[in-house]
């Protein structure tokens, strides 16, 4: 299928993928054009597509292999796509389809969230924490978020019930007391370490920037080498987890159509809406790039391909 790119997402994994981190679990042929996300419309549809058609608003994640978003048109296959909502401008659906997905996959599939349980979201003033904020409350957890001050008010209209302001408070201590039932991750390094402290027994943490463990490789179908590989890399963390009676869980977001229509029902419903930061042109990719990885970006930083688009 052939897309027309509205605007693309920036994100850490784009960045990631440029340096080479993951280069064992994701081989690239290179020269290679980046951008892992994207809405646009459909303009040309190859003959064993059978359910999008050419005019159909769309949006997707291509997937790490394939890429190529930062551009003005892109190939894709077209299960990795889905109608985008409709009550949203198809500028602003390019910020949730690898947020989205991410949190789908890791507060449902990995963390398995339900009604009534506690979710500390670290980040919730970023792309991926104020979806995540949403989405557990949609799914009736009470949230709790790190985030900085400035972001105080907008992760409350998120409708957070605790937010800890990681700048003068230690999560740990405020949580000592009170543990929760699933952490989701979106920092790495010590965060994730000391993420582990604050899980009840039974519990997990879900990190999407943190280190690969070995369930990682099961399900992408890497083999038994890379499975002895990333448990090496993750044998520390995992052992500090089983001391303490819970699990860590990496997650490497996936394609997924039906997790995509499941995002934009929740948008159409009002249950869900992207927080978008910054719209930059694309001479403006790298700063973009940049200013996600700096932690500076406040919301979901896109780059705008087709400013004549809804």
């Amino acid at each position: 299928m052939l897309v027309k790119v509205t605007a693309s997402g920036v994100n850490h994994l784009d960045e990631r993928l440029r340096r080479g981190e993951l280069k064992s679990l994701i081989p690239l042929r290179l020269p290679k054009v980046m951008g892992s996300e994207l809405s646009g419309e459909v303009v040309r549809v190859g003959s064993r597509v059978g359910d999008l058609a050419v005019g159909d608003r769309v949006y997707g994640f291509p997937s790490p292999r394939a890429m190529g978003t930062f551009a003005p048109y892109v190939a894709v296959d077209a299960r990795t796509l889905a109608l985008a909502p409709t009550t949203l401008a198809l500028v602003e659906a390019a910020g949730l389809p690898v947020v989205g997905l991410s949190v789908w996959q890791g507060l449902v599939g990995l963390g398995g969230l339900s009604a009534g349980q506690r979710v500390l979201v670290h980040g919730g003033g970023g792309g991926a924490g104020s979806i995540a904020i949403q989405v557990a409350k949609h799914l009736g957890a009470y949230v709790i978020t790190t985030a900085s001050a400035r972001d105080a008010e907008r992760v409350q209209a998120l409708g957070v019930d605790e937010h800890i302001d990681y700048a003068s408070q230690d999560f740990t201590a405020v949580l000592a007391h009170a543990p929760v039932d699933l952490v989701l991750d979106t920092q790495g390094g010590e965060i994730t370490e000391r993420s582990l402290q604050v899980v009840r027994k039974g519990g997990t943490v879900v990190s999407v920037a943190g280190t690969p463990e070995p369930t990682l490789a099961d399900r992408m179908g890497s083999g038994r080498l890379m499975r002895m590989v990333l448990g090496l890399m993750s044998l520390r963390l995992r052992r500090k987890a089983a001391r303490l009676g819970v699990t860590y869980r990496f997650l490497f977001t996936q394609p997924d159509r039906e997790g995509l229509q499941r995002i934009a029902q929740m948008v159409d419903d009002g249950a869900v809406r992207p927080v978008v930061g910054q719209v930059l042109p694309p001479e403006q990719t790298p700063q973009a790039l940049e200013t996600v990885v700096s932690g500076q970006a406040r919301g979901k930083a896109l780059v705008r391909w087709s400013p004549r688009t809804a």
